[in-house]
């Protein structure tokens, strides 16, 4: 990565501003700005997130905003309410009053004097929501949006549950957010209200797990800050990003196909990272390709950037499994546009135990009865990598075992798939609820089996997610399961291997009862074979990451970062164990001192669904001067045949040895929330 010092304009930073919201609040902002737009106004981009400008994002917007105020516009960053050194309490994600604020941003924004009236959006994760969110409101200054690392659906492609399932991350969302919601704003920005907003914080934000736990179908909660619920209301040019390591990648596909505004799908080997800093790599000089699709749209410059292809994304080559991969070999694609014409679906069939061309004649054999161990899935790695490897899944044998398996003879020549499979089974269940999970592997001619995607179904959500119904045990349904998107080349000599198993724990929650599956003969795998392209190599090619400076930081303790699974034979336990310690370290530029601790467990004992188990802890401490505080807190989700039941703590200390280190703020929740075909 190349840090650039010199930019085309130099740079001003104002470390905070307070904007006025309709009612009163303000919102804490802190703006980049090229020297002389007061006599030459420019364009904004602004980036509203909830992870504090302040502290836990400086390091990343060091590298982003002044980049793009070097090279010529207002970059903003805002702490969306009850966030930072905002004002108010945050109750919860994609709210009415989240995208009202952010109008209230937006049209201050364009009426500031360095402003030339245009802004554009730009954001990874919720930023990259709220992006997509506040295109769809269509506020008259936002021109433009970048969009990375989201989803068009808050329920069918989001952390919380996928294909009717409850995902793990769900509980690890959660996690982040209470903590962020328990922090304190910064005394040198807000003075001494600091505690007085500190302690309304606490005992306001409530949590967030419960109330995402509530919500097991895709009801009227989910809908309201979805756009796919109507395309329509996009009206800008759109840029959405992601990474085939990463968990959003779907709605690229659904954007590029339904929107009918300008727009360019990127998708990288990434996981959950800006493309500049992406890991897997190779990262791309993304804030480059940023600057050329501001000048396009918010300076109406002429930089090709319209004539890119619709669709660009990184043709993954086959490696071995491994749960960390510091790159990953392959080359770059593109389609003019999506459904592309150069793409067919390649069917093929479901014989007793095998993957056969369509037409071929197929051993029928009747139904084959499934149903997995619990440990199936202790080897699935992060429904979406943050790059906090390793993370991602490892050798398929290892899962394959307890699973049902469908594989190919060898392949006679390279195939390049680009899309997304779809699996299709005729099933019947011995329950009510029952689940399957279907992964789709590249078999190595030495036995590896490395995942390149996957896909869930709560078999009660097999007509949609938003009325499920229990199965009738006995009765045959015919299904259908979409695999996650994929570019992924599968060379000559290699296997296709479909494996189906009724369990993936800890990535998806187990059903509420053991269900044996019984899948019967006549089932299908629609693969999306590209024909490569000749003009694939004379791809323009993306320059080496540049970012601006790095934020100076001193290390005061190192951290610990692990990643295991764990097996203990005398109890039957299986745990995974995901240990994220930051150790300590000093901003220098504030002089503030920060430790950041999170830390997961996912256990299970043999083969009882209600013994899953999933514990989060956090520690957030600030220290400078006199201002030294501490939060902690504790999650724990279990289950029974009926219930989830969530035990959560949270405790804040301001620490001061010769007092103690006195706690000064403690909250308990025990919920039990009913299951819902879950």
């Amino acid at each position: 990565m190349k840090t650039i010092e010199n930019f085309p304009h130099k740079v001003r930073a104002i470390e905070n501003v307070f904007i006025p919201m309709r009612d009163g609040a303000r919102l804490a902002a802190r703006i980049w700005m090229p020297k002389g737009a007061e006599q030459l106004p420019v364009p904004a981009i602004l980036e509203y997130i909830p992870y504090r400008k302040r502290d836990n994002s400086r390091g990343r917007d060091e590298l982003n905003h002044p980049y793009m105020a070097g090279h010529g516009y207002i970059s903003v960053r805002v702490d969306m309410r009850g966030s930072g050194d905002s004002d108010g309490v945050m109750t919860d994600e994609y709210r009415p009053q989240e995208h009202e604020d952010a109008e209230d941003v937006i049209a201050w924004l364009a009426d500031q004097p360095w402003c030339d009236g245009k802004v554009g959006m730009m954001g990874i994760s919720w930023g990259g929501f709220n992006s997509l969110q506040m295109a769809a409101r269509q506020p008259p200054a936002l021109k433009a949006i970048i969009s990375a690392s989201a989803t068009d659906d808050l329920y069918v492609d989001n952390m919380h549950y996928m294909g009717g399932c409850l995902l793990a991350d769900n509980l690890s969302e959660a996690t982040v957010m209470f903590a962020f919601n328990s922090l304190p704003p910064d005394p040198e920005i807000v003075g001494d209200r600091w505690r007085e907003m500190w302690h309304e914080r606490l005992s306001g934000s409530g949590l967030w797990l419960e109330t995402w736990l509530e919500h097991q179908t895709r009801d009227e909660y989910w809908k309201p800050a979805s756009v796919c619920e109507d395309y329509s209301q996009v009206k800008i040019p759109v840029m959405a990003v992601g990474g085939w390591a990463d968990g959003y990648t779907n709605a690229i596909f659904r954007l590029m196909e339904n929107l009918d505004v300008p727009r360019q799908g990127l998708i990288g080997p990434w996981g959950h990272k800006y493309p500049h800093l992406g890991v897997p790599g190779p990262a791309i000089g993304f804030l480059q390709e940023a600057v050329r699709w501001w000048d396009h749209w918010l300076k109406d410059k002429d930089t090709g950037m319209m004539e890119e292809p619709m669709v660009r994304a990184w043709m993954q080559d086959a490696v071995s499994p491994e749960p960390s991969y510091e790159d990953r070999p392959g080359h770059w694609v593109a389609e003019p546009s999506w459904p592309s014409p150069n793409i067919e679906n390649q069917r093929w069939q479901l014989g007793r135990y095998g993957l056969f061309p369509e037409g071929s004649p197929v051993e029928s054999g009747g139904g084959v009865d499934l149903l997995s161990p619990l440990s199936v899935g202790m080897f699935a790695g992060k429904w979406a990598s943050y790059a906090a490897l390793p993370d991602l899944p490892s050798d398929q044998r290892e899962e394959d075992g307890g699973s049902l398996v469908y594989e190919t003879e060898p392949l006679e020549s390279d195939l390049e798939v680009f899309g997304r499979p779809v699996a299709a089974f005729e099933v019947a269940s011995d329950k009510p609820v029952a689940q399957l999970v279907v992964r789709l592997s590249d078999v190595a001619p030495n036995g590896e089996a490395t995942r390149v995607t996957y896909g869930l179904l709560n078999l009660t959500h097999r007509d949609g997610s938003e009325q499920p119904q229990p199965l009738e045990p006995g009765e045959r349904y015919r299904i259908e399961i979409p695999l996650n998107g994929l570019a992924q080349s599968f060379p000559a000599g290699h296997r296709l291997r479909l494996s189906v198993s009724t369990s993936y724990w800890p990535l998806v929650w187990s059903a509420p009862e053991p269900a044996t599956v019984t899948i019967f003969s006549g089932g299908t795998l629609d693969i999306p074979v590209r024909r490569p392209r000749a003009d694939d190599g004379e791809l323009r090619p993306f320059a080496e990451p540049e970012t601006a400076p790095e934020l100076a930081t001193t290390l005061l303790n190192p951290g610990n970062h692990h990643w295991r699974t764990i097996r203990d034979l005398e109890t039957g336990t299986s745990t995974v164990e995901i240990i994220n310690d930051q150790g300590r370290f000093r901003i220098d530029e504030t002089g503030t001192d920060i430790k950041r601790v999170s830390n997961e467990w996912y256990s299970s004992r043999g083969n009882d669904v209600n013994s899953v188990r999933g514990e989060t802890q956090t520690i957030r401490r600030y220290e400078r001067g006199d201002w030294r505080i501490e939060v902690q807190t504790r999650t724990v989700l279990t289950s029974t045949p009926t219930d989830f039941v969530v035990n959560a703590q949270l405790d804040a200390y301001e620490l001061d040895e010769d007092k103690g280190n006195p706690r000064v703020y403690s909250q308990n929740w025990q919920r039990s929330i009913p299951r819902q075909l879950v």
